[in-house]
């Protein structure tokens, strides 16, 4: 069983038809601007699918980072691309069927000792990804006000 270390909340705010604000627990983070594509939205941001392909690329670059600078190397850039494979359920429902992330670390070779470290070990501390892979708990409850 999971032990709890802590907790977050956020507010998620309807703007108009399919747009939602979203406000963090912290002052200093900035409200975050959601919509959904046509035909229920305006394509005016990304949508939640995006969000979370996003999330996903963020904490396996900062985990790969961490790990090589933890341990001596110095990557003096990273990027990351996220791709995102839609796919239909048994419902036809539509639902995140793959995400396929490809990290590019600028290093001093790709034989670095520090990589080849790295490498089996930087995704399991990669907060979002492991989550998504292991699966979540989610609870869900409606109190409709008047």
């Amino acid at each position: 069983m999971p032990t709890k270390v802590g907790e977050f909340a956020l507010r998620v705010e309807r703007l108009n038809d399919f747009e939602f604000k979203v406000t963090f627990d912290k002052d200093q983070y900035a409200p975050l601007h959601l919509d959904e594509p046509a035909p229920l939205g305006k394509d005016t941001a990304p949508n939640p699918a995006r969000i979370l392909a996003a999330a996903i690329g963020d904490c396996l670059s900062a985990s790969l980072l961490f790990c090589m600078k933890k341990n001596g190397a110095d990557v003096s850039a990273l990027t990351s691309d996220v791709k995102v494979e839609l796919v239909r359920n048994d419902n036809n429902r539509l639902r995140i069927g793959k995400v396929a992330v490809t990290l590019h670390p600028t290093i001093t070779g790709a034989d670095d000792p520090t990589l080849q470290k790295c490498l089996p070990m930087f995704e399991d501390f990669c907060v979002v990804t492991q989550s998504v892979r292991e699966g979540l708990d989610v609870e869900v409850k409606i109190e409709p006000k008047a």
